[in-house]
Formats: structure tokens, C-alpha cells, sequence
């Protein structure tokens, strides 16, 4: 057909040749080059160098000059010769341009100095027996006194151009190419050539959040279908979780899935030096969304922008962020129409976002998209185990069990360290093994096998280790335990590492055996040694926070009350002032006292009570460094489960799983590495 291409013409097009393109300052460095080239060389026209002695023994002995001009600035005296006379001085014209000139001047001769060229003058006068006319000027030299006055000037102004150039290619991206274009929308957008591969069907798990997100695409590519009803598309959705849960991957997969114009831009990108250009980069880039409709917008993290307003520190000052927010709003659902734009924004932080970007009509819908459970778990490592080659026994169940607690992020992580861990290892496949050390190196941190550390120092920490998963194991509520160690781990001399039960609720008599557990290590160094050191200092704070929550947030203090004071508005985050009184927080600080000494002296007693028990686990723990719950099923007995916990069935997907809690003792140290804890203190 006519209109049809041939098929090798984009080969063609690549093996031609590609100039730069044309660039105006090219015609400026053209220009300048012209005119040094001009004041700089002798075309013909002007007079004839010659040497100082072809000057000295030949032109003035010769009887023939006319007329010497010396120029004093330059240092040249400049010859005429009587034109009578010109032939005799042929031979010094041969490798000019032209000829000499009928008027003078005709040569031109570099004089060391004026007094040289006066005593030169009157040694011909005296030879010849006449008078040699000599005249002296000054000549200003107009191209070069011009450049000795202009290039301060022309490198300022080179360093301005550099500059704002440069402002304008960071500041402005994209469109903006220079500072005039600073307010212009750094958005970058997608639409159906862009090629992006991600889809719902990469993104395991998050089947609510999904369901929500694919509506919104079915409203874009058939609206009828629900405006039939009287139904009107959503002008936004907020997706709201913890980092690494997979927000921006599913706004990715909107993009993947629609066939229309995707606008997407973080909020830390409308905020510049400049006062104003926020809320321009706002308006322009509703202006292109508009011009592009119906298209997405979506804004990663929009709390950058989002905050409630009149909560900013420095009070009474102009705040380039409010102003910037105001425009959103007002672009977002403001007196102009906005159809066929629809917002996707994404946050960690939604208690601190305004209530007027919250409201109906602007983010219609908040998507919450949470740590993902036992089941959500296995569908993401089967999605991060595909490009791994694998051992047999590594099941995506078993790994699920095994990282409760991961969001997406952290169970990638996992999959990535296991490869690299059997790739150090010289291994030709990933075995099960390689993914336990990947989980212990992600939540205890790396492990130094070669530090330093006394007899006595070992003998405290293997003391102290052991008497947390002794309580642990002898508490009917406190978290099973997986294995303990004495190898160091980052900043951490032990750890210990458990399995708590996956649960959305939490009683008081749990959390007073969790708190019990904690003071066990502690409890176990006065015991044994008489003395305590530094190496309860994560217990201490861990057991100190779970304290005051259940005295001040959660009511569990007789005391106290069924009062709360936590704020899960996030309203009142700059607030100055406690919302209770001194002498209620002399009695929760009484409270909170009181349950950790009572804590402190149950861990004590159940300590006496298996003293020896106890010192068979630590010295097991010397000897092998590293012991399973296996081994205190052999000294301590079976376990006493209570009877809330649900036994895992390998065939039911709907029992409780359990959830790692990596328990650390730093020696001497702030804390170690913050651990994967459950959400055992979250309440309903």
C-alpha cells in the first residue's frame, strides 16, 4: 500500500550519520573568532614587516626614506620610501600578498627601544649627510583596548549563562530547560507508547486494594457502565500503609493496566527555593492533565505537601508549603470542573495529612494497604522466587511462616540476600539454609564472628540469653522461641530470636509475660553474678514503652483507668502542653513503676525456681554458641500452649501464623538493630 513504510527503513534511519544540533552561541564563538582573525592578520593591505637590521643596513643607509612614523605604544616605527625608489626594493615584497603600495607606509620594523632607534637615525644622518623626517604618535588600538575592557564583562556574563543553565536543568526538568520555566510541572508522563510492564498480576497479595484500583481503570475505559446509573466517577484514591508494603507498585500497575495518560511526580518535587513555584508547578500540571483527559495523576509521597495546616514550628512566617497546598485543593475540587482527571496519591503518614484534603470529593477513597499476612506472604515469595534457582526443599510456605512481620520490600530483600549468600558461598543453586541466614542477617544484622570479646563478657551474655528464652519458654503467653545465640550480630553480643502468634488483639496478661521475658537477662545477671551491666539496655527501653502504653494509651492500670490519652489524629503534633496534669502523671509514672518492678521479681522468681535448669541451658549455649527450641524441650519439657493459640495446619489458610521477634542485647551500646516485631500492642 501507499502508506505502508518499508520494513528496513528505522535500520536505515539508525546507520545515518547524527550531527549535533545547531546551537546559538556556535554563531557567537563564529563571530568572535572573525574578528581576532581580522585584527590579527595582515591581508595584503598594510605595511610589510621587515627585520630590525634589514631596517638598520639597508633602509636607512639607502637614502630613500620618505617619512618614519614610530608609534610609541606599540613599539613599531612604521617606513615610507620615496616612490621614485620602490624598485630597488623588490626583493623584500616576494612572499607578501601583493606588491608594495604606491603610498606609504611600506615597512614596518619592531624597534628595541626609542633611544636605540634615535641614535640608529642619527648614525645614517651623519653617513648620508641629510636630514631623516621622523615623527611620533600614539594610535590607539580599538579592537584590542575593546576586548581588555570587555572580558570581565563577558565572563560574568559566561557564569551567568552557566548558572541559571544549570538551575533551570534541575530545577525545571523536563519542559523547563532554563530558570524562566522554574514554575513548569516536573511531572513525567506515561501514556500507551511508554511501555510500562508492570500489571495487577505482578503485584501478589493486596487483593482488596486491587479491587478498588481496578475499578477506578474500568471507570476510565468504560464510563458508561456506571454513569448509565447515575453513578460519577471517583476524583481520587489515597493509598495509606507502611513503607515498603507496595504502594507505589500498585499505582505502577494502574499505569500498566490503563490506556490513558499517566501523570506521575513525587510531592517533594512541587516544593523549590523559589516562593510561588509550587503552586505553579500545581497549576500546570492540572493544565496538562486537563488537556490530556480523562488521565491519572499520582503523587508519591503527598505528605510532603500534605500536612495539616497551621501546624508548622516556625509560626507567623511565610510558608511556601501551605501555599502550595492551597493550590492543590483548589485545583483538586475548586469552582472550575475537573472531569476526567483522577488523583492517586500515596502516603505512610495519613494522621498528619489536612482534613480538607481528606474530605470527600478530593480523595473519595483511602485504600489501606497493610503488612501483608501468612497467605499475602507466600503469594510474594513465589513472585520473588521465580528468577532464583533453587533447591528443592525451599518451599514459599515455610519461608512465609518463617518472615512474619515483612512487608514486600523485606521480603524481596530476603530473596536478593539468600542469592547472594549462596553466590559467596560458591553455590550453584539457593538452598533453604541460605534463607535463614538471609532472614537472621536482615533482622539481627550482620554476624562478626571474629570480635573481641573477654571470658567474662561471654559467660554474662550466654547467662543473660539464657534466661530470656528460659522465661519465655516457662511463660504461658510469652512468644515461643526459635533459636538463641552468643555469636555477635551487628552492635548486639546475643540474640535471641522468636515466633509470636499473628494476632490483632492483645490482653493484659500477655503483655505482662512479654514484659517478664524481656527483664529475664537482666533478672539472670544479678542472680548468677551478683551484678547487672549495660547489656539490658534494649530490654529496659522495649519494657518501659509497653508500660507507659498500657497505662497511658491502652487503660490497663486500675489506677489510672480506662482513660487514654494517645492521639491517632496526629492533630496535635507541635502541641506544648501534656493532656493531663502533673499529679495524673506522678501516678503514671507510679503505675508504670510498679509494673516493671512486679515483673522484675516474677522473672527473679521463676529463675530460683529452674536455677539449675538454667545453668544447663547457658553452659549448652557456651559450648555450641548456638541453640533451638528443641534443645529446651529436652531440659525444660514440652511447652504449655494456652488455649487461644490456633495450631497451624498446613492445609488451612485461614490459621493464625506466627511472627518473628528478633530479641537483642546491645553491650555498652544505644540500641542494636530495630527488629521485626509483630503487632502484639495493636489494639482494635
Amino acid at each position: 500500500m501507499a502508506n505502508e513504510k518499508p520494513l528496513n527503513q528505522g535500520s536505515n534511519d539508525k546507520d545515518k550519520p547524527k550531527f549535533p544540533k545547531f546551537n546559538l552561541y556556535w554563531a557567537y564563538g563564529l563571530i568572535a573568532i572573525a574578528l581576532i582573525v581580522v585584527s590579527t592578520f595582515n591581508w595584503g593591505q598594510g605595511p610589510h614587516n621587515v627585520p630590525y637590521s634589514v631596517f638598520e643596513k639597508r633602509l636607512l643607509l639607502g637614502g630613500d626614506v620618505e617619512k618614519i612614523v614610530v608609534i610609541r605604544n606599540e613599539g613599531v616605527a612604521e617606513i615610507t620610501i620615496n616612490e621614485e625608489a620602490l624598485d630597488k626594493y623588490k626583493d623584500l615584497f616576494e612572499d607578501s600578498f601583493s606588491g608594495p603600495q604606491k603610498s606609504g607606509p611600506h615597512f614596518a620594523v619592531n624597534i628595541p627601544s626609542i633611544d636605540k632607534f634615535e641614535e640608529a637615525r642619527k648614525d645614517a644622518e651623519k653617513v648620508l649627510t641629510q636630514d631623516i623626517a621622523v615623527d611620533y604618535e600614539t594610535r590607539p588600538n580599538i579592537i584590542g583596548d575593546f576586548f581588555s575592557l570587555m572580558w570581565p564583562l563577558l565572563l560574568l556574563v559566561v557564569v551567568w549563562i552557566f548558572i541559571f543553565r544549570r538551575m533551570g536543568s534541575q530545577g525545571g526538568g523536563g519542559a523547563a530547560g532554563n530558570i524562566f520555566n522554574v514554575g513548569k510541572s516536573k511531572a513525567k508522563m506515561f501514556d500507551k507508547e511508554a511501555n510500562i510492564n508492570v500489571n495487577f498480576t505482578d503485584v501478589a497479595g493486596l487483593e482488596e486494594a486491587k479491587i478498588e484500583l481496578e475499578e477506578i481503570v474500568q471507570f476510565l475505559k468504560k464510563p458508561e457502565k456506571y454513569t448509565e446509573l447515575g453513578g460519577k466517577i471517583p476524583k481520587g484514591a489515597l493509598l495509606v500503609g507502611p513503607p515498603g508494603t507496595g504502594k507505589t507498585l500498585l499505582a505502577k500497575a494502574v499505569a500498566g493496566e490503563a490506556n490513558v495518560p499517566f501523570f506521575s511526580m513525587s510531592g517533594s518535587d512541587f516544593v523549590e527555593m523559589f516562593v510561588g513555584v509550587g503552586a505553579s508547578r500545581v497549576r500546570d500540571l492540572f493544565k496538562k492533565a486537563k488537556e490530556k483527559a480523562p488521565c491519572i495523576i499520582f503523587i508519591d509521597e503527598i505528605d510532603a505537601i500534605g500536612r495539616a495546616r497551621g501546624k508548622s514550628p516556625n509560626m507567623g512566617a511565610n510558608d511556601e508549603r501551605e501555599n502550595t497546598l492551597n493550590q492543590l485543593l483548589t485545583e483538586m475540587d475548586g469552582f472550575a470542573s475537573n472531569s476526567g482527571v483522577i488523583i492517586l496519591a500515596a502516603t505512610n503518614r495519613a494522621d498528619i495529612l489536612d482534613r480538607a484534603l481528606m474530605r470527600a470529593g478530593r480523595f473519595d477513597r483511602q485504600i489501606q494497604v497493610e503488612l501483608p499476612d501468612l497467605k499475602e506472604r507466600k503469594a510474594i515469595f513465589e513472585v520473588h522466587l521465580r528468577p532464583l534457582r533453587l533447591s528443592e526443599d525451599v518451599k514459599s510456605s515455610f519461608l512465609a511462616k518463617q518472615t512474619p512481620g515483612f512487608s514486600g520490600a523485606d521480603i524481596a530483600n530476603v530473596c536478593n540476600e539468600a542469592a547472594l549468600i549462596a553466590a559467596r558461598k560458591e553455590k550453584k543453586i539457593v538452598e533453604k539454609e541460605d534463607f535463614l541466614d538471609a532472614v537472621d542477617r536482615i533482622v539481627g544484622g550482620l554476624e562478626k564472628k571474629n570480635k573481641i570479646i573477654s571470658k567474662d563478657e561471654r559467660k554474662a551474655v550466654a547467662y543473660h540469653e539464657a534466661g530470656h528464652a528460659a522465661i519465655s519458654w516457662l511463660l504461658e503467653y510469652a512468644h515461643p522461641l526459635v533459636k538463641v545465640t552468643i555469636v555477635p550480630r551487628g552492635k548486639a553480643l546475643g540474640a535471641a530470636w522468636y515466633l509470636p502468634e499473628e494476632r490483632q488483639l492483645t490482653t493484659t496478661e500477655q503483655i505482662l509475660d512479654e514484659m517478664c521475658s524481656a527483664l529475664g537477662g537482666r533478672a539472670a545477671e544479678e542472680l548468677v553474678f551478683g551484678r547487672i551491666s549495660t547489656g539490658a539496655l534494649n530490654d529496659l527501653e522495649k519494657v518501659t514503652k509497653q508500660a507507659y502504653a498500657m497505662v497511658s494509651f491502652y487503660g490497663m492500670s486500675k489506677k489510672v483507668g480506662n482513660i487514654s490519652f494517645f492521639d491517632s489524629s496526629g492533630q496535635s503534633e507541635y502541641s506544648f502542653n501534656k493532656p493531663y496534669s502533673e499529679k495524673t502523671a506522678e501516678l503514671i509514672d507510679e503505675e508504670v513503676n510498679r509494673m516493671v518492678t512486679e515483673q522484675y521479681e516474677r522473672a527473679k522468681t521463676i529463675l530460683k525456681e529452674n536455677n539449675e535448669k538454667h545453668s544447663q541451658l547457658a553452659e549448652l549455649l557456651l559450648d555450641r554458641e548456638v541453640i533451638f527450641s528443641e534443645d529446651l524441650e529436652k531440659i525444660f519439657g514440652k511447652r504449655q500452649v494456652s488455649d487461644h493459640v490456633i495450631q497451624e495446619d498446613e492445609n488451612n489458610n485461614s490459621v493464625n501464623s506466627t511472627e518473628s521477634d528478633a530479641k537483642e542485647d546491645n553491650q555498652g551500646e544505644a540500641s542494636s538493630d530495630e527488629k521485626k516485631e509483630g503487632e502484639e500492642n495493636k489494639a482494635s
